[in-house]
Formats: C-alpha cells, structure tokens, sequence
C-alpha cells in the first residue's frame, strides 16, 4: 500500500507520520513541497507518486486570520480537497480528510452527531465544510474525520500556548463557557490507522464516510488550563474563569464543540480514552523536551 502524506510539518502531519509508516511505502511532503494553495503542486505530486491513499491533515487552521483572509483559507481547505479529490478518483486511490467541530454553530444543547445540520461561524468552520462537501461531491473513496481541540507535541496549540504564558504571568485568564473534548494527535492519528489497516483502501468494506473522532469526556477551556497547570506542576487557582464576551475574538466559536463518536466507536468495536490522558500526555512531553 503506497501512502502520499500532505502537511507532514504541521501538528497532526507530524503525529501521523509514525503511525502510517508501518502501513506500507508512505511518501511524505510538506508545504515546502506541496503547497495546498497552488493546484498545480498538487496534481504533479499524486501524479508523481501515484498513491492508494492520500491522507490530507494540511489545511489552514488559523481561525482569526481567516476573516481577513478567506480566499487563502478557501483554496487550502476547500479547492486544495477538491483537486486532490480529482486526482485520486482518477487514478483509483482514497482520500483521509480530516475536518473540525467548527462545521457546526455550537447551539444544539446536545452531542453533535454527523448528520446534525451544519452552519459554521466563520471562515475556517465555513472552508472546512466546503471541503467536506467538495470531496463527497466527487465521488471517490473517502473518509472524513471531524475532529476538535487538537493537541499534540508538535506545533502550536492550546497546552503549550498555556505552558508558555504561565511562565511570564502569575494568572491567566480562559474561557469557561465553550465546552468541547481536548483530542490528542496521538488518538487521531492510532484511530486513522485502526479504520485503514484491516480493510486496505478501496477494498469491499471498506468504511467510507463521515466520522466524528473525539476523546470521551468533556470540559471547556478553562477546565483544559487547569489540567494542564496540574500536570506541569503548576497551581491550578493561577486559571480564572472567564465569559466569551470578555475575551472578544475576530472570529466567534461555537460555544458546543461536543461531538458525538457512536459511529465511529461501533464502526471499530472500541472505546475511546479520556480527553485528560492524551492531555497529560503531551504535557509530559513538553515538559521532558
């Protein structure tokens, strides 16, 4: 099985890369070498490569910046997916595309399920979904991830933008009325290959479709902060509470991030771990590097 990997830099790209090796000839490519923003990159390199699947976590997920840039957050995430959706068709291969909790607008009082009706916030939620659509539209083999609260060892998130400021200021101030489930690259990336290695792409069984993919449990942002503080040792106390309104962003997020992961769960017959032992995880690792 020949793997094209897209993004193999970027946070959950960087996870991936140690699960999907043992799977078979994986190629990978960073932006460097595959710029999701020009077409041309993109066909030249499936072609080049001429993979079973293409596992795409490459996107633009810089959610503030994407208001004042949308046509650079609509031709990662929504045109890129739809040339690599062209190309993979054409040549018989399957895509992982992974997507995010931002596709909904968070007012449902419930766990969010995949066929719940999306309406996405801002630019990044809308080009995600965009995406998604685009790659259902063409009619290759497919798997979508939704995911939410990335975290991982690598690159820029949550945990470490909270290991850093605690360094420098006595106490900090998170959201507490946005709840969602903290999901780490490592779950993403050991689930990718549960769904890829028993069935092989394209093969009879094979579970095409949408697929919400979170940790069990649930806290906001600021119970995030203070699990992390925790396990770095740190007081906890040092995180207050705070509304939305009081930290005033250029995009809004939705205030329900939970998604619904039955579907997945029944699919591979497993259950998912806690959102803080993934957490915990990598705050280690940070701590350790």
């Amino acid at each position: 099985m020949r793997i094209l990997l897209t993004g193999a830099n970027g946070q959950l790209g960087y996870e991936l890369q140690r699960w999907l090796a043992p799977l078979g000839s994986l190629v990978t490519c960073t932006r460097a070498e595959c710029d999701l923003e020009h077409p041309e990159q993109i066909r030249e390199v499936v072609r080049r490569v001429a993979p079973d699947i293409i596992v795409n976590p490459a996107a633009y997920t810089a959610v503030d910046t994407a208001e004042s840039e949308p046509a650079r957050a609509e031709a990662v995430n929504r045109d890129a997916v739809a040339v690599l959706a062209e190309e993979a068709k054409g040549i018989g291969a399957t895509i992982v595309q992974y997507s995010t909790d931002y596709v909904f607008d968070g007012a449902k009082a419930g766990w969010y399920v995949e066929d719940d009706a999306t309406a996405p916030l801002g630019v990044y939620g809308r080009t995600k979904w965009e995406g998604e659509e685009a790659l259902r539209a063409s009619g290759v083999s497919h798997l979508i991830l939704r995911t939410s609260w990335v975290v991982g060892t690598h690159g820029t998130n949550f945990a470490r933008t909270m290991l850093r400021l605690a360094a420098t200021h006595e106490t900090l101030r998170v959201v507490a009325d946005q709840v969602g489930v903290p999901t780490s690259t490592a779950l993403i990336a050991e689930v990718t290959v549960a769904l890829l290695r028993p069935r092989g792409a394209g093969a009879e069984g094979f579970p095409s479709g949408t697929y919400h993919l979170a940790a069990a449990g649930e806290t906001s942002w600021h119970g995030y902060a203070q699990v992390v503080f925790a396990e770095a040792g740190l007081d906890p106390a040092r995180v207050h509470p705070i509304t939305t309104a009081e930290y005033p962003t250029a995009a809004r997020r939705p205030a329900n991030s939970r998604l619904d992961t039955t579907r997945l769960r029944s699919t591979l017959g497993i259950e998912l771990p806690d959102w803080t032992v993934g957490v915990r995880e990598v705050v280690r690792t940070l701590r350790s590097q």
